[in-house]
């Protein structure tokens, strides 16, 4: 049985490993806001800002594993402690993984040409994407930092959404392109950050899953959004 000493630091390592968790959750979401600045402005300083955020979130999430592996070497949690270090391992690479999408939209911002990024604009929904997509990682990182699952136990649902945008930006897109309107190179460029932003919904929801084992240690049933629809329909 662990010594008031050795459950005295326990608690003070999984402080530690709460506290560098929310740091990394904000600095993926201020990556991502950074980024489609960027996108709609071209704007290089910007764009220096989400590269220097990668490499912060990349330095946190080194020492976040760190944190995880010393507590499990040193003091062999169980049950609720050991889910909350697993979990937060796991979420650390969607984390990373986010800030690394931020980056590539920053990269692409800079090769698109002013004249597309103005008439592009207002033809397809890239912002409207965006922002449900950036809502997403709030949630689920919320989630996580207020140890709540039911607020993300149907997260999957408004990737569904996510899916139907990108579904919905890709046609507009090559569209576009047939018909002239936009530079091949542009339109490809576009389709990219069509594809991060879909994936950064897609990590989203890994985090809300985890979420939920981590509380109730309880593993969610990956359910294709095509099969869900028909079901859930009125």
């Amino acid at each position: 049985m662990p010594t008031p000493a050795e459950r005295k630091a326990l608690a003070q390592g999984l402080a530690k490993l709460r506290e560098n968790m929310v740091t990394l959750a904000e600095l993926s979401e201020i990556a991502i806001r950074k980024a489609m600045d960027c996108l709609a402005r071209g704007d290089p300083v910007v764009a220096g800002e989400v590269f220097t955020l990668d490499e912060e979130i990349y330095a946190l999430q080194l020492e976040i594993e760190r944190t995880c592996g010393d507590l499990i070497a040193l003091h062999a949690p169980v049950a609720r402690d050991l889910r909350t270090i697993t979990t937060s391992l796991k979420i650390t690479t969607d984390l990373d993984r986010i800030g690394r999408y931020a980056k590539d939209i920053a990269e692409v911002a800079l090769q698109v040409h002013a004249e597309t990024r103005e008439h592009l604009e207002g033809l397809v929904g890239i912002q409207r994407m965006a922002e449900l997509t950036i809502q997403m990682v709030d949630k689920a990182t919320d989630a996580f930092v207020k140890r709540d699952a039911e607020s993300v136990r149907r997260i999957a649902e408004v990737d569904d959404a996510v899916d139907l945008l990108h579904d919905e930006i890709l046609r507009g897109l090559i569209g576009s392109m047939e018909a002239g309107r936009t530079p091949i190179e542009d339109g490809v460029w576009y389709i990219l950050v069509n594809r991060y932003l879909e994936r950064i919904a897609d990590h989203a929801v890994n985090i809300g899953e985890r979420v939920v084992y981590m509380v109730t240690a309880e593993r969610l049933p990956r359910v294709r959004g095509a099969e869900r629809a028909p079901r859930e329909a009125p």
